[in-house]
């Protein structure tokens, strides 16, 4: 029933349709693209779109776009698995136990988390792999842990609604554990709130790996990233739009796919919301 409902969301659906799309460029990027990525064609370099068989045109390395776009798909969505997963996880934890026990914990793990939310987010970021150093999984950890305070707060709201329902109460009467309670009752019952705001953060998680990148930061050359693709078009923007244009579009279009994803599935799954 609840992927029927989904299937039914115009907003879920837009959304699903776009990322199923970039899965697609992800999974079999070896067969869609036309030109291995880091292919260098001097032949045609700084090529318009569709000159010599180039789709999107060409680099300033004679690089096809078109392939190079496609391949970069990969690094913003296992970016976006990987950084949401480490944000959820952790933040899911602190948020149980801050929003469960209450008391000391909570004041403590709050203003802990307060602290982190002080620091813009981008700059957080950056200052994380200013100590990790550059790389694809360094820009995963830092990406994931900036996420961790803003996940916590939003389970511990959701287990202060729960915590309190008749259902819980009963189950502590009857003598149950308090990791029954969470993992039995608790946890079942914020998984709509942590999938939607989840869905919600990917978009997050792909614009920051492009700044990250964009910055020198992230994924290193020859390794195609659309933050790296929209750093080295910077200097054509005149001669070369393009260079900018598609790695642009790419990023507007995932990120557009995700949040349409995110208002579906809160539609869908938050009970507050439906008619």
């Amino acid at each position: 029933m609840t992927i029927r409902r989904i299937l039914k969301s115009k907003s879920a659906l837009a959304g699903l349709t776009i990322i199923t799309l970039d899965l697609i460029l992800a999974i079999f990027a070896p067969l869609i693209a036309t030109h291995p990525y880091d292919e260098m064609d001097f032949m045609y370099v700084l090529a318009k779109p569709g000159e010599g068989g180039h789709i999107f045109g060409t680099d300033d390395y004679g690089r096809d776009i078109f392939s190079r776009l496609v391949y970069g798909s990969r690094v913003s969505l296992m970016v976006g698995v990987i950084a949401v997963g480490i944000g959820a996880s952790i933040g899911t934890v602190f948020g149980i136990i801050s929003g469960y026990f209450g008391g000391f914990l909570d004041s403590l793990i709050m203003r802990f988390m307060d602290a982190l939310l002080s620091f813009p987010y981008v700059l957080l970021a950056i200052a994380m792999m200013a100590v990790l150093g550059p790389g694809l999984f360094n820009a995963m950890i830092a990406i994931g842990v900036v996420m961790v305070p803003s996940f916590a707060r939003v389970v511990r709201s959701a287990v202060l609604n729960v915590k309190n329902e008749d259902f819980v109460v009963a189950s502590k009467v009857l003598g149950a554990s308090d990791l029954r309670v969470i993992f039995h009752h608790i946890l079942p019952n914020i998984v709509p709130s942590l999938i939607i705001y989840s869905s919600l953060n990917f978009a997050g998680a792909v614009i920051s790996e492009a700044t990250l990148s964009f910055l020198g930061l992230g994924i290193q050359p020859p390794t195609p990233s659309w933050g790296s693709m929209l750093s080295e078009a910077k200097d054509f923007l005149q001669v070369a739009p393009h260079m900018a244009v598609f790695p642009g579009l790419a990023i507007l279009l995932t990120c557009l796919g995700f949040n349409l994803l995110g208002d579906g599935l809160r539609d869908v799954l938050d009970p507050r919301l439906r008619t």
